[in-house]
């Protein structure tokens, strides 16, 4: 397909992938612990991929999707909970049971806690991300038990409703529900679903763009004041793509370059509680020199959504380190799951105070 490759000038206005901080260690800059949700010499499944992760008034709740690998039958939905400081023991939720002969796999879960109401947990069942389909179930206390999962239904827009495909959803002052999705069917397109009843019907915004010049899936949503909203996605030309809202998220700008590269992989970002934008992400494009592709995760900062400072690095190394899951909790903290070379997800708590941008 036809795309939009930016120049070399534009990747540069951030460092080079060689040029990034060292990797965080806990204790410095920002960096308080990191530990992974379950051992290597304990699996629950053999691969594991594509950690959310929200607070509750529980503690915190986890959840991802396991099995044999990605695409294969016997993947479900995996959560497990923290408690007392120390995660549960994983267990499959939901999985893609059909019938005594049919089971396709699960993706993609995004859990959500409502200001109120019952925790909800949304994901995707299919053969693959164009054929696949928007589920949902809801727990009421804190993930240890969950209802019969439901089928989100159609759209004339988008077909398959989804609900948000990877990265959490925001709670307008209405109580809508705003989920950021995208669909893979015709092109890689944003798209938006709105539900004011917890997921049993759905208004759609989009898609946005048509997926000819940025292919972009995967979107998260940041707010600014007078309504302002940004969306940072995945693409297919090598950078972070952006649209902008003016209207609260009813309609949307032109998909556009960020200064940012991307590897064809997925990001999570957050609005601080202080109005700072926070984005986990791989700071490389797909190439052979390392670290290249999903070999090295870094956290960004910015002020105003069009100039970011990488400020940490995660990881870097070779092998994944993918697909994260941002979230503040209301003591301040930012926790951050992600894959971690798709043995396990890793669990990293960061204090944005000590963050700078300088």
């Amino acid at each position: 397909m036809t795309g939009y490759f930016p120049p070399v000038a534009l990747l540069a206005a951030e460092p080079a992938a060689n040029e990034m901080p060292a990797v965080a260690v806990p204790g410095e800059n920002g960096y308080l612990r990191s530990e992974l949700i379950y051992p290597l010499d304990d699996k629950p499944t053999p691969q594991c991929h594509a950690s959310t992760l929200v607070e509750t008034k529980f503690g915190l709740v986890a959840a991802w999707f396991g099995g044999k690998h990605e695409r294969n039958d016997d993947v479900g939905i995996w959560v497990s909970r923290q408690e007392e400081g120390e995660w549960t023991r994983p267990v499959e939720v939901v999985n893609g049971v059909q019938s005594d002969d049919l089971r396709y796999p699960c993706w993609n879960p995004v859990l959500f806690q409502p200001s109120k109401g019952p925790l909800l947990l949304f994901y995707k069942v299919g053969p693959s991300p164009s054929t696949w389909w928007g589920m949902a179930t809801r727990s009421t206390d804190g993930g240890k038990t969950w209802e019969a999962p439901w089928k989100l239904g159609k759209d004339d827009k988008v077909g398959h409703l989804l609900g948000p495909v990877k990265n959490k959803p925001i709670e307008l002052e209405d109580g809508g529900i705003l989920c950021p999705s995208s669909t893979e069917h015709q092109g890689w397109r944003v798209h938006f679903e709105l539900t004011r009843d917890q997921g049993k019907t759905w208004q759609v915004i989009g898609p946005i763009h048509d997926g000819k010049e940025f292919g972009a899936i995967q979107p998260s949503i940041l707010r600014y004041p007078d309504g302002r909203m940004q969306v940072l996605c995945r693409s297919q030309q090598n950078v972070i793509a952006q649209s902008w809202s003016e209207d609260n998220g009813a309609t949307w700008g032109p998909m556009t370059a960020t200064s940012l590269p991307n590897p064809n992989s997925g990001t999570d970002a957050v609005t601080l509680a202080d109005g700072r934008q926070l984005l986990v992400y791989n700071h490389t494009t797909r190439g052979v020199i390392f670290p290249s592709g999903r070999n090295m995760l870094n956290i960004a900062l910015s002020t105003d959504g069009d100039a970011w400072r990488t400020v940490m690095t995660l990881e870097r190394d070779r092998g994944e380190y993918s697909y994260p899951a941002v979230i503040q909790t209301a003591d301040g903290l930012v926790h951050v799951l992600y894959t971690w070379q798709r043995q396990t997800l890793k669990h990293v708590v960061v204090d944005p105070r000590q963050l700078s941008q300088k």
